[in-house]
């Protein structure tokens, strides 16, 4: 059924045509009539905790609108619903990053019995780099002694980082949608191959007690890598989502992340299993394999479908209100859609375009993300900068009119709103 978990809109609408279609006789007013609810009622933010300019006031607006402060009796469409991107979106930084850094330190990736079976786009040259750096001394299906062989280590994170070898060939190639997945970003899960789901949940618990306790800046070196070394959670974050939750509404996050690495997060905002969506690796004998479940009227697959842009909408679409086959790639009817929508990158751009109350835009100088969030072309966007560590302003402009939007070959054109028109070139207005 398309009925569940959608927005419900049409109360409002019912009680002002009941007032219209009333008999009876009129009934003089009370000479002191009672003073309507006061909104202090309704769930609130907290307003110990900065937001950008009247971001606050904007989005409690909607939530006063659409929670149940104003529809106490969700109707027949059911509760509406939210939905977030989780890296840089809900905490600081990447727990992707985090967990497969953290493997690689403590030996935890299994040799594959070949490095191109792994990914249907893997080059022969990433082969061959991945094969020479890794060695094939280590029996298949054993760990890789990665905390140890630094180049192994680094043809690793410069294939998920870059989509290059460390000499600087390409590591993937051939066709695939740009606007439904990645292959660099398929293949870490792909890394994960032969573990079972318990223990990839322990690593990322690991990786995740030592990220939360790493002071905000620390650095980590994996080979002769250097990344981030911490996460936080945005405590604006966790209290926007607290008090959606309060309020009535579904909180979902759908992250290009393993579902799994995922799912060992999302508690930490309040958020449960049922309600993370990631990427969806398939199990054989209760251990991943490097298949990866599809969406809409695409197969199950190796990667040829995320949770990334495009493909985010699909996922929601099918996952929460339960729309198959073709059908879920399209822009729904605002009763099917989320009410809210945040992420921080042109990964998320998308399904945050879609929200039907408040479009949520973390600054992190991606270019079709922020150029739909400044033009602003129904006036529910909000745009916020990074809340810990904020990017400063970004110089000249976004190419909004020529290169700001990615197509599905991977070639870039306009930016351009629902009518047609070509969105302008925006400057980076609300930054650190």
């Amino acid at each position: 059924m398309r009925t569940r978990h959608a927005l419900a809109l049409g109360l409002a609408a019912a009680a002002t045509v009941t007032t219209l279609v009333a008999t009876g006789p009129a009934v003089a007013a009370p000479a002191h009539p009672a003073k309507a609810p006061e909104r202090t009622s309704c769930p609130q933010l907290s307003k110990n905790i900065k937001w950008y300019g009247a971001n606050r006031a904007k989005i409690q607006r909607m939530i006063d609108e659409r929670g149940t402060c104003a529809h106490p009796k969700p109707g027949p469409e059911g509760r509406p619903v939210a939905a977030f991107d989780w890296d840089n979106t809900v905490v600081k930084n990447d727990i992707t990053d985090a967990t497969l850094a953290w493997s690689l330190k403590h030996d935890k990736i299994l040799r594959p019995k070949s490095w191109k079976a792994t990914s249907p786009w893997m080059t022969t040259a990433a082969d061959r780099a991945l094969t020479k750096a890794c060695g094939t001394s280590v029996p298949v299906g054993r760990p890789l002694r990665t905390s140890k062989n630094a180049a192994c280590a680094d043809e690793i994170m410069e294939i998920r980082g870059t989509a290059r070898t460390m000499d600087g060939k390409a590591a993937f190639a051939g066709e695939w949608n740009h606007r439904r997945t990645k292959p660099e970003y398929a293949w870490v899960p792909q890394l994960f191959a032969g573990l079972t789901p318990a223990q990839l949940t322990s690593y990322t618990r690991q990786a995740r007690a030592e990220a939360l306790a790493a002071p905000i800046g620390a650095q980590q070196t994996v080979g002769t890598h250097r990344l981030a070394g911490y996460i936080r959670y945005y405590d604006q974050q966790k209290d926007l989502i607290r008090t959606l939750k309060a309020a009535g509404f579904e909180v979902y996050i759908v992250s290009a992340s393993s579902e799994t690495v995922a799912e060992a997060w999302s508690g930490g905002v309040g958020v449960d299993r049922a309600h993370t969506i990631g990427v969806r690796s398939i199990l054989k004998n209760g251990r991943f394999t490097t298949g990866i479940r599809g969406c809409g009227d695409v197969k199950d697959g190796h990667g040829e479908v995320l949770p990334y842009m495009d493909g985010k909408r699909c996922l929601i679409n099918q996952e929460i209100f339960k729309i198959k086959g073709a059908e879920a790639w399209r822009f729904q009817d605002p009763a099917h859609r989320i009410a809210l929508g945040g992420g921080d990158a042109n990964t998320d751009v998308t399904f945050v375009n879609d929200a039907t109350g408040i479009h949520l835009a973390v600054n992190r100088n991606q270019p079709e993300l922020m150029c739909r969030g400044y033009d602003n072309a129904d006036g529910r966007w909000v745009v916020n900068p990074m809340f810990i560590e904020p990017l400063p302003k970004k110089s000249g402009t976004y190419p909004c009119a020529t290169t700001g939007y990615t197509n599905t070959d991977g070639g870039t054109g306009p930016v351009r709103r629902p009518d047609g028109t070509v969105v302008p070139d925006q400057k980076d207005r609300i930054h650190a």
